[in-house]
């Protein structure tokens, strides 16, 4: 089972990954850890670097799940025929799931780290459709569009069904 996860900051990625895993055994991976440099905030790794060790934890495994909003190491996943789901709930419902989210201590060294950057991740949710990189709703569908192979789009929060729908997709 291979399932690659696409989508905004707060549509549920981490979320819908922790419960494929939980239900299927298979390792998950947040591209966060990818993406950005080791120990420091806010440095982006070489893509290249970036993607090459995407490509290699999806060698090394035979199930996976990956989960990210980067468009482009998202694609270095597609050569091994995941699943792409591609979890679509609107931007009112991302920002209400950045608001309610519990502190993440892989990125910030406390709550009130998270909370002070708050505003800005709101605004960068917000400007998910306008936005031209990597991590824009363009990219998303550009790549959801292009993918040949077995994919989903979500629009809602998925529900038990369909987690175990994904999980014999996948």
């Amino acid at each position: 089972m291979r399932i690659a996860i696409l989508g905004n900051s707060g549509s549920g990625k981490s979320t819908l990954a922790r419960r494929l895993a939980a239900r299927s055994g298979a390792p998950a991976l947040d591209l966060d850890t990818f993406a950005w440099e080791p120990g420091q905030v806010a440095v982006p790794r070489d893509p290249a670097l970036a993607a090459a060790d995407v490509a290699a934890f999806c060698a090394a495994n035979g199930d996976w799940i990956i989960e990210g909003c980067y468009a482009a190491l998202i694609r270095a996943t597609l050569a091994h025929r995941p699943c792409l789901v591609f979890l679509e709930p609107g931007v009112e419902t991302c920002l209400a799931h950045c608001r309610a989210r519990p502190w993440e201590p892989h990125k910030y060294a406390s709550k009130a780290d998270q909370d002070a950057k708050l505003a800005f991740l709101l605004d960068w949710v917000r400007a998910y459709d306008t936005r031209e990189d990597d991590l824009s709703l363009a990219a998303h569908r550009a790549l959801f569009e292009a993918y040949a192979g077995p994919k989903r789009r979500l629009t809602a929060p998925p529900d038990e069904a369909c987690v175990v729908a994904l999980l014999d997709a996948g």
